[in-house]
């Protein structure tokens, strides 16, 4: 597997190029790591992971400092180039190995079976195909491999449900890089075949009014062993 990391400036050609939100994306989650808690929120998917990890649309890098030390390394896939150079930066300022490579969810340039864990941060809302890119995290994924989620979905009363699906059908995933505002992580976690362990409900930001996007889940799911009976789906 050919990697662009700290060690190599060589990129491959790049599934996704949406330049304007990648600027947006890039500024907005740096002030969002302290005005929105976003930096506590990484520690809490990130605590306790150990060996081999693969993060699935990395974007500017951010979760990279809130690695523990027990991560022996971590093979960063990032579609957008913009945010794919950012990441190599974060990179190389990271204190366990970060390797950032390009590479679309629903293709991982990486071996079967390969990782102690999957790390998706606010991916799986931009994702063209959430089956296909599903279905690829369990092929890298070693049985009983655990997956760490922090993902924004549907949320809310029957108004704000409206209101998400419709965001979906119209401008807003052309305006933020594939974004839809009304896709529900838990469930599609479920029918891909994993096992959900404990997860929570996060509203962010946790003042004010509920935006569309406000409706968050922080939690962890597992690959089962081939004796589980979920194995078998």
């Amino acid at each position: 597997m050919r990697l662009l990391s700290a060690r190599s400036d060589k990129v491959a050609r790049d599934p996704v190029h949406h330049p304007l939100f990648a600027r947006y994306y890039a500024r907005f989650s740096v002030s969002a790591e302290t005005k929105l808690g976003m930096a506590g929120i990484r520690e809490r998917l990130l605590a306790g992971l150990s060996g081999r990890v693969i993060e699935i649309g990395a974007g500017n890098g951010l979760n990279f400092a809130h690695y523990p030390g027990t991560v022996s390394e971590v093979v960063a896939i990032e579609p957008e180039s913009l945010l794919r150079q950012l990441a190599v930066e974060a990179a190389r300022r990271s204190a366990v190995p970060v390797d950032v490579a390009p590479g679309a969810a629903e293709a991982l340039p990486v071996k079967s079976e390969a990782f102690d864990a999957v790390v998706l941060s606010l991916v799986l809302c931009s994702v063209r195909d959430v089956r296909r890119a599903l279905g690829e995290v369990r092929r890298v994924l070693r049985p009983g491999g655990e997956v760490r989620f922090f993902e924004h979905g549907r949320g809310g009363g029957p108004a704000m449900a409206f209101t998400q699906r419709a965001l979906d059908r119209t401008f807003w995933p052309l305006l933020t890089g594939g974004c839809h505002v009304a896709r529900e992580p838990i469930e599609e976690l479920r029918e891909a075949g994993f096992e959900l362990g404990p997860y929570r409900r996060v509203l962010m930001p946790d003042k004010g009014p509920a935006l569309p996007t406000s409706y968050c889940v922080l939690g962890t799911a597992w690959r089962p062993r081939p004796e589980d009976p979920a194995a078998e789906l």
